[in-house]
């Protein structure tokens, strides 16, 4: 858990935009513990994408306000999923971030969420290794994620997403 935390912290890795044309998004609702409906575009939302520690597959991490004002960050991860490539019914884990990382919430690993559909596409101008991706995701889970006491948080929720992605060597997918 201590890693994932760690994401909260990470800056943007575009100044301030998630994608060069400003049209990064995540849309999903919560329900549990955290109550929200989540719309967040940008500029008001923050988001990186990298290769997991492992260096294989995604990681999607966005983060923004609550409605009530509090700070929300969301990870996405997809181990199988490789750099560029697009792909249906792809497993995923998803973990909440609450309060710059105060409460935490997972699925627990990657069998209670799917990515229905996910396009990458490469971004001109790349980073450092030319390799940096728009990602656009639609999925659901159909199991909440958990915090250790029980807490629960979103369950079933449709979740949309626009982001990118970014990295090097790639080791899985």
């Amino acid at each position: 858990m201590t890693a994932v935390a760690l994401l909260f912290l990470l800056p943007a890795i575009a100044a301030d935009r998630c994608l060069p044309d400003g049209a990064g998004f995540l849309t999903m609702r919560l329900r549990g513990s955290i109550e929200t409906e989540i719309r967040w575009q940008e500029p008001a939302l923050e988001c990186t994408g990298m290769p997991r520690p492992d260096g294989r597959g995604l990681r999607l991490r966005f983060a923004g306000k609550r409605e009530d004002g509090g700070e929300l960050a969301i990870v996405f991860a997809a181990p199988e999923l490789g750099m560029g490539v697009s792909a249906k019914g792809v497993p995923v884990n998803v973990t909440l971030l609450d309060g710059a990382g105060a409460r935490s919430y997972g699925t627990q690993g990657d069998s209670r969420c799917v990515l229905d559909e996910v396009t990458q596409h490469p971004i001109e101008g790349g980073d450092a290794s030319g390799r940096r991706f728009r990602v656009d995701a639609k999925g659901f889970c159909t199991a909440p994620a958990r915090a250790g006491g029980g807490a629960r948080a979103g369950a079933g929720s449709t979740r949309n997403i626009r982001g990118h992605r970014s990295g090097g060597a790639e080791g899985g997918g």
